[in-house]
Formats: C-alpha cells, structure tokens, sequence
C-alpha cells in the first residue's frame, strides 16, 4: 500500500501512485471472502510479506493514513465493520446496538469474553479509554483524527482541555456501551466502523510510549516484537481471538522506501502483495492474470484493478495571496490534463476526478464540478485577461512515490497557460508537518474514505475548521448546510443535500481534483486467496497463501 492515503480524515495516500450512500455502492462488483466463507479446505498456516511505506502511527489513536491504519486495523477491532458482499454495516466487537427514538443515543452491547493480547478483558471502559486517547489535547502528540468523535455531547469540553472525559461516553456495565451524540447523526454506526475507534487496555496509559511502537489490541493478530521504523512491523497470529481465528500465522509487513524498490523485492521472491510501477499494469496483467472483481487475488488472477473510495488532489493554501483570486484556482484546475495523467501513467486504468465524490460512492452527474476539466484555451484566456502570468505556483508534495512524474504534467499545463511553476518535495512525514503548519502553496493529497459515505470526503477536508481542512476554506452557507445533512435521517434526501454541497464547494473550487484512485496492485503465486477492498484495506484475517 504505497500510496499513502489520508485516511480518516484519511485516511491519506502516500507512497507511490497506488492508491454515501450505500445504496449508491450497489452493484459495484467490490465483493468480499469474509471470514465465515473460510472452508477446511482452506490453507493453513505461513507467513504473509506484505509491502507498505513507513507508517505515521499504528497506535489507533493517531491512524490516519493508509500504510498505519494497514496494520492497526488487524491489531483491533471497532464496534462494527462495513461489509462489501452486504453493503452495510455489521457486528463487530459490538454483537449489537439499539438506537433511541430521537437518534441521539447509540447503545452498544459487547461481545463477551473478548480479550486483548495481553490478557486483559475488553470491556466498555476500553472502548471509552480509546476514545478519550483520540480527544484528549494532553497527548504527546495530539490525534489528527479527532473529528470523528467531534459528533459527540462532551467532545468539545475535552478537546479544549476543559474537562478530562468525554461525557457523552458512559459504561452501564462491563458490556454496556452509551454514546450520546449532540445531534441525530444516521451515519453513526459507519463512524464506529473506523479501526481508529478501537478499545485500549490500560498499558495504554500506563506506558504509552511503549504502546506507540509495539500496540496491545483486540484483534486477529497481535505484534510481534516492536515496530522498527523503515524497516518492518511483524504480527503473529492471536491464539485467543473471540472471533474467527486467521489462517495465516504471520505477516511480515516489509518496509520500503517506495513502489518501485518494493516491486523489485516482489520479482525477487522476497513479498507476496505490493503495487505495480507506473507503466507496467498491462505487462503484468499479462504474465499474473487479473482479479475477476477487482479486489480479491486468487491463483492465476493476480492483478488487482478495481475503483477505490479515494481522490488524488492538489490542495489550494487559502492563506496565501495569489490562491484567493477565484480566478487563478480556475484556470489552475483548467490547465490540468487529468486525461493525460491517467492514460500516461496508469494506462487508463484510472478516472480523472471532476469533483471530489468518487463515483464509486455516488454515480449523480451533478457531483461534476464546471471547472474541473481540461481546457487549455480558456485556461490560457484567464490567465491573459486576468494578467495572472506574473505569477509563481509551487507545487509540493511528498517524494519517493512516483508523484513527480504527476506533478511534471501538471506542471507542463500550467507553464502552458503563462504561468510560472516550481516543484517543492519532501519526506512524507515532514511533508505532513508542512501541511498541518500551513507552509505549503499548493499540495498534493490522496484522501480515501474512513467510511464509505459522502459525509466522509466533504466534511473533514472542507468544513471550517476541521483537522484536515488544510487550505484552511471556510464557506458559512457550506458549513450550514454540511449541519444540516448530517442530521437528515432519510438516506434518498442525505444523498441529495451532499450532492447540493458538493456543487456549492465546486463553485468555490478550495482544491483542484485530479483522479480518482483504482487499485494497481499484485500478489504473488503463493497467494491462495486474499481480499483488498475499495478502501485499501487487506482482508488478512482471512488471507490464505502456499506457505
């Protein structure tokens, strides 16, 4: 998983170039080999090498971008999940939930005799522990994903400093747990399905540095050993698991710098999963067969091509002068051969992004905004009529993946409109800082849903304030309305409020959209079966290989 993905909000992309409603998702061929689909037939046992950059954290508190949440995701186990073969949200550490008649009170009933790694019972207090961690300011380094517990009465109060619990979080009993929201939010259950929102036993707090490094989760697998940065994060199998136990018994998630370094070490035998180089997807399609879905790597059916919840984007930095000219945010996003991108580099297995919903979660033409397309004409017609030809664009984003080959096209179209562009790179993590700082000009991100609903692409990046609304856009009537539908219990008439909003935000254009993301990705002929879905997330629980 290169392409580091923010997730939750972001999930980010990083890496390489790899990387609603749900009625909307129907028929989208993303199906799934859940767990429970395990036969006796199924192989047993090996270790799975599975490629991925340097994480930001696996410490569910701060999993914000793909390559962490990767591996955090198998380490623990949120309230429910989203399955792909049902297309809704299901059990998951919760066996259960009821919801009160006015849509404020969330009750979840645990499953019991679930146990953490170390021994320790899951029980309600963990899940709060977890998610007083996530909105606690106190922290070391303080969560970026915060926000999705900003729904909560008491969140506030905490994330300020102003008190020390969440109160909308209480614990009945063992395996009782209560979450009172502020306002009716029908997306909820979906919110609990992040990995993020994980319970923690109390060696979380006890020793958080440890816990950094080397987590204690309630999931499949457990750590195996501590995470050696740019290098390796081992997992072993979890003998107690309360669900259905892994077939594999390790995963050696491998470290590399980027794609390409990763590819070589897939040709030499030495990883089972990784992304396709840029120019290489009909090659290898050829010699490993593709996927029947899109997702799921079975023997002789080994590429992967399907869509993913997930936009590539530059990012507009609103602070800076030049960038709140409207008119130089069109001609910007006019400038840009999407086409050309996705042809040149993914050898069309990619779409260009005309708005910031992918299509996956919602196929409406009104989500395409009138500026994000390609024509160079008028892009040249704004920057003449507007003298804007005096000015400078930079372009930054982070090294190492493959995003300069993007960025040099993007740079060809904009230097052909008249203006003038530089590159600036970075190290991913600095490249984060960069952006959370507010340094950049305008920067390159990847977002791939937390959830597959449109709540999750509109209001992390463009409500004001919101932890990932690095260009800092702030619209009064969006954020009304993005309030509004939140709220809005019908899922026909949610739908149709995003869709308005979207429209609304595209008028403003805070970002220049530029594709939308499809898997490009390979396993190897040990492979037996293994599901990576839409949100870039591999199914290892129930992965299968030739050991």
């Amino acid at each position: 998983m290169a392409d580091k993905l923010m997730m939750g909000r972001r999930t980010f992309v990083k890496g390489g170039l790899a990387a609603s409603a749900l009625a909307a998702l129907a028929g989208c061929g993303k199906k799934s080999t859940s767990s429970s689909a395990a036969s006796d037939s199924t192989a047993k046992g090996g270790t799975f090498k599975f490629y991925i950059g340097n994480p930001v954290a696996i410490d569910p508190y701060n999993a914000q971008e793909s390559e962490g949440t990767q591996v955090e995701h198998i380490l623990f186990d949120a309230l429910t999940d989203y399955d792909w073969d049902k297309e809704k949200v299901v059990p998951k550490a919760a066996k259960s939930w009821d919801v009160s008649d006015d849509g404020l009170t969330y009750t979840f009933h645990l499953v019991e005799g679930a146990k953490f790694h170390n021994g320790d019972t899951v029980d309600a207090k963990s899940f709060k522990r977890g998610w007083e961690r996530i909105a606690n300011p106190k922290m070391a380094t303080p969560s970026d994903i915060n926000y999705h517990l900003a729904p909560i009465e008491g969140y506030d109060e905490m994330n300020s400093g102003d008190a020390t619990e969440i109160s909308g979080l209480t614990c009945p009993d063992d395996n009782t747990f209560v979450v009172k929201l502020k306002y009716p939010m029908a997306d909820w259950p979906y919110v609990c399905a992040h990995p993020a929102l994980a319970p923690v036993p109390q060696a979380a707090l006890d020793d958080p540095d440890s816990f950094l490094v080397a987590p204690i989760g309630n999931g499949p697998f457990q750590m195996d050993g501590k995470w050696v940065s740019d290098q390796y994060i081992n997992v072993k199998k979890f003998d107690d698991y309360y669900g259905t136990k892994a077939n594999l018994d390790a995963i050696n998630f491998s470290i590399q710098k980027d794609p390409d370094t990763a590819y070589r070490e897939f040709e030499a035998g030495n990883l089972d999963f990784c992304q396709i180089p840029s120019g290489r997807i009909k090659e290898i399609e050829g010699d490993k067969g593709t996927s029947e879905d899109g997702y799921t790597v079975t023997p002789g059916k080994q590429v992967l091509t399907g869509a993913e919840t997930a936009i590539y984007y530059l990012c507009f930095n609103l602070q800076k002068k030049e960038l709140q000219d409207l008119n130089v945010r069109k001609a910007i996003n006019l400038a840009i051969d999407r086409q050309k991108i996705c042809d040149t580099l993914f050898e069309g297995s990619r779409k260009p992004a005309d708005g910031a919903i992918p299509t996956i979660l919602d196929k409406d033409n009104d989500n395409s905004w009138e500026y994000a397309k390609y024509d160079a004409d008028a892009a040249k017609k704004l920057v003449s009529d507007n003298n804007l030809g005096s000015i400078e664009l930079e372009l930054d984003y982070n090294s190492g993946g493959g995003h300069e080959d993007i960025m040099s096209i993007i740079q060809d179209g904009l230097e052909a409109a008249g203006f003038k562009v530089k590159q600036s790179s970075q190290e991913w993590a600095a490249y984060l800082s960069s952006m959370s700082e507010g340094s950049f000009f305008m920067g390159r991100l990847g977002w791939i849903a937390d959830y597959p609903t449109m709540d999750n692409f509109i209001y992390p990046n463009f409500y004001t304030g919101s932890d990932n609304n690095y260009g800092k856009y702030s619209n009064t009537e969006v954020d009304k309305a993005i309030d509004e539908a939140r709220q809005t219990e019908d899922d026909d008439e949610r739908r149709a409020k995003y869709r308005e909003i979207n429209k609304k935000i595209g008028e403003d254009l805070p970002i220049a959209p530029i594709m939308f993301y499809a898997h490009n990705h390979v396993g190897s002929d040990r492979v037996q079966k293994m599901y990576y879905d839409p949100q870039g997330k591999a199914e290892l629980g129930s992965a299968s290989i030739t050991a």
